[in-house]
């Protein structure tokens, strides 16, 4: 049977698998300790034809935040598995260095994502009032005295401008909040996104990111921003040196 892997912690780690833990599966699969190069796997057995269930998506949570209390964990996506312990054993022992060396950097820090989006009607209302050629081109088409050029002129003036804030927020969103984080690292781009970031912060330091966040709403209205978290850092794990990937 093959092997599901919930994350990866030090072999050392106090309280690392309480009794009775579980996780996938219908009944959920007993969680057991994979033990190779001064690291543990947290691991199961992998149920047939496992999907992304309500279910199973909250056990593989609820395995990482019972593991998390008691030292670092590397945690790994949802499905991760490999073809039984004894592959998981030797990519341990493969990857042991890097993943020491991330263990060292996720250690006491959690995610943070962040998604931004403008709410349209206060960015299109700033882009006219900042613009005189916008305005006067607005002005005219609301009252039906824009030719067809002056109307084109003015979606491409407008889009040209949101394009500009979508930029300079998405800047000053990161120059307030990477001063009380560790590391970023960006995630893929939506339609209509300002900001789509993962931050890596202390526990520590997690009031003050979070106060950071609060005076951005507050100095940006026309920002729609919306935080995730706290998260294990599922966005800051390799699994394979950079050089291999």
């Amino acid at each position: 049977m093959s092997t599901y892997v919930y994350g990866i912690a030090r072999a050392g780690s106090p309280r690392l698998l309480p009794d009775g833990l579980t996780g996938v599966g219908d009944p959920p699969r007993p969680v057991r300790a994979l033990r190779a190069g001064g690291l543990v796997a947290i691991a199961s057995d992998c149920p047939p034809g496992l999907r992304p269930k309500r279910r199973d998506l909250f056990a593989h949570q609820r395995v990482l935040t019972v593991v998390s209390a008691g030292g670092a964990v590397l945690p790994l996506r949802f499905g991760s598995v490999s073809a039984d312990d004894a592959a998981v054993r030797a990519a341990l022992t493969e990857h042991a260095a890097l993943h020491h060396q991330q263990l060292d950097t996720v250690a006491g820090r959690v995610e943070y994502n962040v998604k931004a989006a403008h709410h349209e009607d206060v960015i299109l209302r700033r882009v006219v009032a900042e613009s005189p050629e916008i305005r006067r081109l607005n002005e005219a088409t609301r009252s039906g005295g824009a030719a067809y050029q002056d109307r084109l002129r003015l979606g491409e003036l407008v889009a040209d401008a949101v394009r500009e804030r979508e930029e300079s927020d998405a800047r000053a969103v990161d120059e307030a909040l990477r001063p009380h984080a560790g590391d970023s690292c960006p995630g893929p781009d939506g339609t209509g996104r300002v900001v789509n970031v993962s931050y890596l912060v202390g526990r520590a330091e997690a009031a003050g990111f979070l106060a950071a966040v609060d005076r951005l709403r507050e100095e940006s209205p026309q920002l729609d921003l919306r935080v995730s978290g706290p998260l294990p850092p599922y966005s800051f794990v390799r699994m394979e040196p950079a050089e291999a990937a």
